[in-house]
Parts: C-alpha cells; structure tokens; sequence
C-alpha cells in the first residue's frame, strides 16, 4: 500500500470540501486581551480575538498570574510523576477540596483535560457497573461518546434534550438495572441548555445516575460560578458533575465532583487517570485562585452577560443570522462550508477579527457557522466593529441575511 498517497488524497478530499483546517498561529497579550499577535503571514499583526473559550477573560487575571508565579517558585515546573507514583502535590489536594466546595459535593477529582476527565471517568463506571446500561443525548460530546466506547457498554441514543424520549428509552429496562444518563449543560456548538430538573426526575423514577458535563457553564453561572445545575438548584440532584477549568476558569485541567465513594472509585479505576502524570502544580495553582475569585465575584459573570446581550441585540438589527440561545455562546449561521472558511477568512485579513469557521465534523453539513463568544473585556467599539465587519464581509460573499 501507498501510504503517503492515501494521507494525501485524503488530506485532499477535506480541502475540496473546504473544511481543511489550518491552525491560527496566535500570541495571546497578556492582561490585553482579547488582542492578540496573529503570526501565520509572517510579521505579528495585531487582531481582536471573538472565539476564545476563555470566557471570562480570567486566563489574564492577576491573582490567577500570581498564584503560578509563586507555585513555579515554590515547588518548580512539573510534578515529578503520576498521582500515585509522587505526582499528588499539596496544590492538587488543595484544588479537589475547592471544586467539591464550589459544587456541594463531598468529593473531585481532577485530570489532565476535561476531555480525559469524561473519557476515563464514564469509561471506569460503565465498564464495572453491573449490566449497566448508557442513555446518551444525541448531541454529547466527542470525548463522552470515546468513553462510551471504551466501555463497551449496551448504549441508548435519546433525541437531543428529549426527556420525552429519554423516558420511552428507560421503561425497556428494568428499574433495578444499573443505568446512567449523560448529557451536557450547555451545547457548545448551538449554545442551547439541556432541562436538567426534567432529566433529574426521571433519574430518580428508573434509579438511574446522572451524569452532567458542566465545561461550558462552570465559572459562568450559579452564585458560586458552580454552573447551570447550580443556578437552577438542581446541582444536588446530580450523581456526577463534571467540569474543566481550561474555560471560564481561564487555565487546563478537568474535573469530576460527587460522592466520596463514587470519586474514590473512579481514582481507584479509571486507566485514564491512573497511569497520566499529574497536572503541574502551578496549573493546579492557578485553577485554585480563578476558581476561589469567582466564587466570590459577580463583577466578570455580570458583565459577560451584558456584553452577550448586547452583541446579539446589534446582530438582530443588522440583520446578521444567528441562532436565538439562552447562553453565551452565539452560532452565527453561514450554511456552507466554502462561504465559512471565505467569511472567516476575510474578517481576518481585511478587519484583523479572529473568529475560526465551525465545520463537519463539528457540526452537520449544511448547518456550518461561526461562533461569537463575547468576554467582559470585549468593548462597545470592538462590538461596532464586529458588526460592520460582518455586514461587510455578509455583502461582499453574497451570504443572506436574516428574514
């Protein structure tokens, strides 16, 4: 076989259907952003970032700076193993008692990524749990669906944010079969957010756990930034919240929270957690202060609202299509993958606006995008400009309009 061929003719396929992706190679500017350099074309240019995860701007933040300072200089750069082999720092046990705080749970767990937190978690439950049974929202996330893989366990498909679905799916089993449902809070590609009390009440009629994957609302919502189950008090309903901190907590790393028992377990089984060497501590550090700051502050959750707000209220007088959420995450609809990738493309050479095109597999053909995440550091001059530069690049690719 002809190795090289295959890798290139299919390399080429996805570039003739115009969702090759290339990676913006970018300097973030610290305690500036969202500026950052953009260096692709060689000489730095200066561009306004609108499509960081780092929601709340809290990746610049001085206390979050300060506290990895200070770790770097207290314990040094990397932990010096797996969480069993040495690798458990004092700043990691300090973290896992926060994350329980900040979600009332009695225990957490953190891992490398919020990717490995799903995958490694939902793998270790399902695989031991007795003729478990998975019920999974159509819409969850790459990393949930490797665990369910992994796991090799029977798997139910329930219509996305369905509970009318999800129940017709539990009564085939019996109520004393060991079964967990998975879902997501907020959807990070259409920004829509799952009916937590109505998955919850079914749990509890089929003696089911829940397992709820918070990445893209922890930080953000609750009085304590614990999340969407938090604002909605539903928090204490819920088996498993699962959480990142490489979002609106602004640093890397990811989370499980729950019951001593069920958390010992997992740290216990989970390969994924057992055989990766730990976080560096000062990344714990950093996690530590961002979350300890947004436990007590509404100034950034607050603002981030307003702005959010505000770019859509501008989006709809000018006409620009995006999909109505009740979240922060605005999709502005585009439809085509080649007019995607022209869009994002021109915003970027001719406006200096960073927004990265959102292609298949992402999201379904035909449904492609790009997607607006507004910060508290994103002014009303950016917002102007954001929306002129749309408008522009809207008329110049013959891209239609709203109705």
């Amino acid at each position: 076989m002809d190795y090289e061929s295959f890798f290139k003719q299919k390399l080429q396929d996805i570039k003739t259907e115009g969702r090759y992706r290339i990676f913006a190679d970018l300097e973030r500017c610290a305690k500036d952003f969202p500026y950052a350099y953009y260096y692709n074309e060689g000489d730095p240019r200066r561009v306004i970032v609108w499509c960081a995860n780092d929601y709340l701007a809290m990746g610049q933040h001085e206390k979050v700076l300060n506290a990895m300072r200070g770790a770097i200089d207290r314990v040094g750069a990397g932990a010096g193993g797996t969480r069993n082999i040495s690798g458990t720092n004092h700043y990691h046990v300090l973290l896992e008692k926060e994350i329980a705080d900040l979600h009332d749970k009695e225990s957490a767990l953190i891992f490398s990524s919020g990717y490995v937190s799903n995958e490694a978690s939902i793998s270790a439950l399902a695989t031991h749990l007795p003729e478990c049974v998975i019920f999974s929202d159509a819409h969850n996330h790459a990393s949930i669906i490797q665990g369910i893989r992994n796991s090799r366990t029977p798997k139910e498909i329930f219509q996305h944010n369905n509970p009318t679905h999800l129940k017709e799916l539990l009564s085939r089993y019996p109520r004393e079969r060991a079964k967990l449902i998975i879902f997501e809070s907020v959807y990070s590609m259409d920004g829509d957010i799952a009916p937590i009390e109505a998955f919850c009440d079914l749990a509890e009629e089929y003696k089911a756990l829940t397992f709820i994957d918070e990445v893209h609302a922890v930080g953000m919502y609750g009085h304590k930034g614990g999340g969407i189950a938090q604002r909605d008090k539903q928090d204490h309903r819920l088996s498993i919240i699962e959480g990142t901190l490489g979002k609106a907590f602004g640093v890397v790393g990811g989370y499980i929270a729950s019951s001593s028992y069920l958390v010992d377990f997992v740290r216990s089984f989970a390969s994924g957690f057992i055989f990766t060497t730990s976080m560096p501590p000062a990344v714990a550090a950093a996690s530590l202060a961002s979350i300890q700051h947004l436990k007590m502050s509404q100034v950034e959750r607050q603002r981030h609202q307003e702005r959010v707000q505000k770019v859509k209220k501008r989006l709809t007088q000018a006409g620009i299509p995006f999909m109505p959420t009740s979240s922060h995450i605005i999709p502005i609809l585009v439809r085509n993958a080649h007019q995607c990738k022209l869009a994002s493309d021109q915003l970027l050479k001719e406006h200096n606006i960073y927004v990265q095109p959102i292609n298949y597999p992402t999201v379904p053909r035909g449904t492609e995008r790009l997607r607006i995440t507004p910060s508290p550091v994103h002014t009303d001059q950016m917002i102007d400009d954001l929306i002129d530069a749309l408008k522009s690049v809207w008329d110049n690719l013959y891209i239609e309009y709203a109705a």
